[in-house]
């Protein structure tokens, strides 16, 4: 199929996203590529369980005094329904209903950044309470984890955002459906890290 085919919502392909062979190149090359971002965090989580609560002997902060499971929870919750809303949006990109898809994107990046938010607002706390990046191994470890998913989240809405801008007048095609769901797929990897996270540090970390 051509790129720049005229298409209704009846002659619109199933999946247009490897409708293509560019689009299938595309999809392929995308699942290579989050191997290898799986096999960074694995590496951060690893650091992180081996570092975890360790610093100088009578180190002031250790996980159970130092997470709040509230704040960690709604930030959860927001990424969460940000993900269930990118799946609304895939939805009608198969649908090619483009203005219901841009919607609901726009609804995906104001929950991240919402997300992201807070996710600031819980760094500053914890250095003004004096836990710092090198203020132990310990917390080392947790900015460098939490810190890498919150760069990816960046990313990610950089990117929806760019290509929700980008395309807003050209509307949807078969040369930038892939790129929609790949952003999304990125998207729901980020998604899936993070609840590692809320896992391995928060809800561990507290018992």
């Amino acid at each position: 199929m051509s790129s720049n085919q005229k298409f209704t919502p009846h002659s619109w392909p199933d999946h247009p996203e490897k409708a293509t062979a560019e689009g299938k190149n595309k999809v392929t090359g995308f699942w290579l590529f989050l191997g290898g971002e799986t096999v960074l965090f694995a590496t951060l989580f690893a650091t992180y369980l081996a570092l975890k609560d360790k610093g100088p002997s009578g180190m002031k902060f250790t996980s159970q005094e130092l997470f709040e499971l509230p704040l960690a929870f709604v930030m959860t919750m927001l990424l969460l329904t940000s993900s269930l809303t990118s799946v609304y949006a895939m939805y009608h990109m198969k649908s090619y209903n483009f203005k219901a898809m841009q919607a609901w994107l726009s609804i995906t990046v104001l929950l991240g950044l919402g997300f992201l938010g807070l996710e600031i607002y819980e760094f500053t706390e914890y250095v003004h309470e004096g836990f710092g990046f090198s203020q132990s191994a310990f917390s080392t470890s947790f900015f460098t984890l939490v810190g890498t998913h919150g760069v990816h989240v960046v990313i990610g809405l950089v990117w929806i955002t760019l290509l929700m801008l980008r395309n807003s007048k050209r509307g949807l095609d078969l040369y930038n459906a892939p790129k929609y769901y790949l952003a999304s797929l990125y998207w729901h990897f980020i998604d899936v890290v993070w609840v590692f996270i809320f896992t391995v540090v928060y809800l561990m970390g507290v018992m």
